[in-house]
């Protein structure tokens, strides 16, 4: 394996921004494990390539994401990128959400991520060497409504990371986490969108307003996925990749606005807060 040529591992590979990593990867003549819960559906969206292989993997499940690990290290000797790729959306307003459709969205979002990194993790250490690229997404860092478990999870995801970073950095292993805005990756389409069951009157016109922008919007999004995939591709290829990668005006602009509006916030009520410290009372 050449120097510039690494082992990339791809959760969510069969269609959307994944499908896309993998073809921007292998055209920039590195190795791919492909992975996504049905294998058919990987060949048929990525073909036969002698740099990749596909693999089973629901990121849910501990076993498979063990398993997809250990095929990958047999077939091409290490991984030097984890792509946290794979996630879905369970639109709606919080009331309207089931618990059951909550944890599903962070076991998904969440949990499914830091499988596959645990899985991960012991391999990039002995190579001392290694990225783990988390996609993330603008609700990560800035909430809104009809996105209150997506945003759980996805908040949930960039504390996690941020966490991570420091704990792994010793042993040579970074970390990214990327924020996309709204990209064409079919995060909106019917097999990944679930949009709670409408059931509390309260919110009826919005439910019905906002189901059908998204339904709208799915397919029209701004954002090019092959665009985003080549960014990213281009950024693990430095020596040091950024820890957050914003992506896409619709991306920057809140989070810019976010940021700004927290040092506002803590401008606001400075001296309050600094007086809240006092020296420890002696025993």
């Amino acid at each position: 394996m050449s120097s510039n040529e690494k082992v990339w591992l791809v959760t969510g590979a069969g269609r959307g921004l994944g499908a896309d990593i993998v073809r921007a990867a292998l055209a920039a003549g590195h190795k791919v494990v492909a992975t996504g819960r049905d294998p058919g559906k990987l060949d048929a969206a990525l073909g036969a390539h002698e740099k990749l292989l596909t693999l089973k993997l629901d990121i849910t499940n501990v076993d498979e994401a063990k398993d997809a690990t250990e095929a990958a290290v047999a077939r091409f000797g290490r991984v030097d990128v984890l792509v946290n790729n794979a996630g879905n959306f369970y639109a709606g307003f919080f009331e309207e959400l089931t618990p059951d459709q909550i944890r599903q969205q962070i076991e998904t979002l969440l949990f499914g991520p830091m499988n596959v990194t645990r899985a991960v993790l012991p391999v990039m250490r002995k190579q001392r060497a290694g990225l783990v690229l988390t996609i993330s997404s603008t609700a990560g860092l800035v909430g809104g409504a009809f996105c209150t478990g997506y945003a759980a999870g996805k908040f949930g995801v960039e504390g996690w990371m941020e966490s991570l970073a420091p704990e792994i950095e010793p042993f040579g292993i970074q970390t990214m986490l990327v924020e996309p805005g709204f990209f064409r990756t079919e995060l909106l389409s019917a097999g990944s969108t679930t949009f709670a069951k409408p059931s509390i009157e309260d919110y009826a016109d919005r439910t019905a307003g906002t189901i059908a922008f998204l339904s709208d919007l799915d397919g029209k999004q701004p954002g090019d996925p092959a665009k985003l995939a080549n960014a990213l591709v281009q950024l693990a290829g430095l020596d040091k990749p950024p820890s957050r990668f914003v992506a896409g005006n619709d991306a920057m602009e809140p989070i810019a606005a976010k940021a700004n509006a927290l040092l506002a916030q803590i401008d606001a009520h400075r001296a309050l807060s600094a007086s809240l410290a006092t020296q420890p009372q002696e025993t």
